[in-house]
């Protein structure tokens, strides 16, 4: 039997934060393809347009008036997924219907009044404005609510509908499904090697090199051993940081300068605003703001779709829906490909 290569053979990976496997199948990927990129169309995106309910000074669909913002600007989202107050369900002793009270709230941040912006093209000052607004409303929102949810969905594959630079946050009075086995796993990790999980995994990926992207002073960018879509990746600050608002000033410019040039390499990929989903993770809030949340890393997790050009993307079907996820490219292949990228902005490259 020959000595096993893991980017030869199909082998599956564990995921410590989540308590499940990948599949990851590397011999898939020499299935018939010329390596094309298909560019598609520059999509053209008024600065202003004042129909959009984004803009500043847009009237949106329930007749506020946004304001004539000229940095972040922060909104009760018109159609929220959750309320503050209603009836909670009746109980039941059915093991098999069960129901509990959700209460919440919603927002929408907009990065900047410009639409025909987006994050890597923004400058370093103005995206720092955007973590420095993200690290106030975990601050702000933290206070009432367990849990804090701040994400983007850029693009329009990944269910975007407004091409304006923004970002949600859903606020919910209990700990979402992800949240609750990412709780119970780094405690886990943590009562049994007394150090918290992702603080040990980014020392160990610091020494390997071997998935790191990026890195700086104070972060490192890189793609998970246990990555399940494409080019996958998780922002980790090097040292132990609990929630968001815990960054000092230094590592809030850090993160500002790192982001724009992971984002950068990502659009660079097949010179397209790259589409994801993204999101940050941190120690739960509310009650537990004054528990023992030792076990927490502060991270930032980008689930592109985009496999093999501007218009190919992963599909998360059959396999992956009915019995567990799997992946083609190696994580070592996507953290090479990536690292391989420019840190320029190819639309800023051309415009220089």
């Amino acid at each position: 039997m020959s000595t096993f290569d893991p980017i030869e053979h199909q082998h599956i990976r564990f995921n410590p934060l989540r308590g499940d496997w990948v599949l990851v199948s590397p011999h898939r990927a020499k299935r018939p393809w010329k390596g094309q990129v298909e560019k598609l169309e520059a999509e053209k995106v008024p600065r202003h347009d004042p129909k959009n309910p984004l803009c500043p000074g847009a009237t949106r669909s329930n007749g506020e008036v946004n304001e004539d913002y000229e940095s972040t600007y922060v909104f009760k989202n018109d159609f929220p997924a959750m309320l503050e107050e209603g009836p909670p369900p009746p109980p039941s002793d059915d093991p098999l219907f069960q129901a509990a009270p959700a209460y919440g709230t919603c927002k929408v941040m907009c990065f900047h009044p410009w639409s025909d912006l987006t994050l890597p093209i923004m400058s370093h000052k103005e995206v720092r404005k955007v973590v420095d607004a993200w690290a106030e409303l975990n601050v702000d929102l933290g206070k009432k609510f367990l849990w804090v949810q701040l994400f983007e969905n850029k693009g329009a594959m990944m269910g975007c509908s407004n091409p304006h630079p923004h970002c949600q946050v859903w606020c919910s009075s209990f700990l979402p499904n992800e949240l609750f086995v990412k709780d119970k796993t780094q405690k886990e990790y943590y009562d049994k090697y007394n150090k918290p999980m992702l603080v040990d995994y980014t020392e160990k990926e610091l020494k390997k090199k071997e998935r790191v992207v990026l890195e700086n002073d104070y972060w490192v960018w890189l793609v998970p051993y246990w990555a399940v879509w494409p080019y996958e990746t998780m922002l980790l600050p090097k040292r132990h940081v609990l929630r968001i608002e815990d960054l000092t000033d230094a590592e809030r410019d850090s993160l500002a300068e790192i982001m724009k040039k992971l984002l950068s390499k990502y659009d660079n990929m097949f010179e397209v605003s790259f589409p994801y989903s993204m999101g940050w993770h941190g120690a739960p809030t509310g009650e537990r703001l004054k528990g023992d949340n030792q076990h927490w890393q502060l991270h930032a997790l980008y689930y592109p779709p985009l496999l093999r050009s501007a218009t190919v993307k992963k599909f998360m079907v059959g396999y992956e829906m009915l019995a567990q996820s799997q992946r083609d490219l190696t994580a070592e292949q996507a953290a090479e490909k990536l690292r391989g990228l420019s840190e320029v902005h190819y639309k800023l490259t051309e415009e220089s």
